[in-house]
């Protein structure tokens, strides 16, 4: 039995008992491993044996991977081993083309992300300058913000929010986790005296359409959007 194996149990408990949770540690490592996508918890709990402790297992095996070349990661609510962030450039590669955001796609990303769901206009009124369907479109092709609703307004407008894949290239759990007005602060991102009564909003991804929002109709857009396997999106 591994060192990360003997771990699991204190020493006075039994070797078989050590041997169980020893057993269910190693279904769960392999089960993430082999899977390509990330992992809920209610898939994870069905295929191991009944009466395992998933909540325990899932620490565990997060504090044996920590400082390690790979870490397990909680993404979207879902569990998947990732690279360490601090080694990630080992890992890189140059793909056939590569295309950079530019301002003011990251500019409308940050607003959908924090100020979802918004539509076209609000993302102008906000940025203060027009928007380009470009941006928009780009962002639709990177599968990090998608077509939400349409405003309960005149026009009907789409309202936009953000996606899965927007939290998996970030890494985050939720969109909760996007840093606040002091994390901001402290990396620099304001410089000088900010107005009066200036805030970051807390940002949410609640898939629940609001109560100023419609549901698409079939046919509303085009949503198979997404970037060709050989492009990569910076940032």
């Amino acid at each position: 039995m591994s060192l990360a194996m003997r771990k699991i149990m204190p020493r006075n408990e039994p070797e078989q008992a050590v041997e169980i949770r020893a057993e269910e540690l190693r279904l769960l490592e392999a089960m993430l491993f082999a899977s390509a996508e990330p992992i809920d918890e209610k898939d994870l709990t069905a295929r191991l044996p009944e009466g395992t402790d998933l909540a325990a297992a899932l620490e565990r095996l997060r504090e044996d991977y920590t400082g390690r070349g790979v870490n397990l990661v909680r993404i979207d609510g879902k569990w998947t081993f990732r690279t360490a962030t601090d080694l990630s450039w080992l890992l890189s590669k140059e793909s056939t083309e590569k295309r950079k955001l530019s301002r003011a796609a990251i500019e409308t990303l940050a607003i959908i992300a924090y100020h979802q769901p918004v539509t076209r206009s609000e993302i102008e009124e906000l940025r203060g300058v027009s928007t380009s369907a470009g941006s928009v479109d780009v962002l639709l092709e990177t599968g990090w913000i998608r077509p939400r609703g349409r405003r309960k307004s005149p026009g009907r407008p789409v309202t936009y929010g953000t996606t899965a894949e927007f939290l998996s290239h970030f890494g985050l759990d939720a969109v909760g986790d996007l840093p606040g007005l002091e994390e901001l602060k402290g990396a620099g991102m304001f410089d000088g005296r900010l107005p009066a009564g200036f805030s970051v909003p807390m940002p949410s991804d609640d898939a629940i359409l609001r109560d100023d929002e419609d549901p698409l109709e079939p046919g509303d857009l085009d949503l198979g959007l997404a970037p060709p396997s050989d492009r990569v999106v910076g940032d």
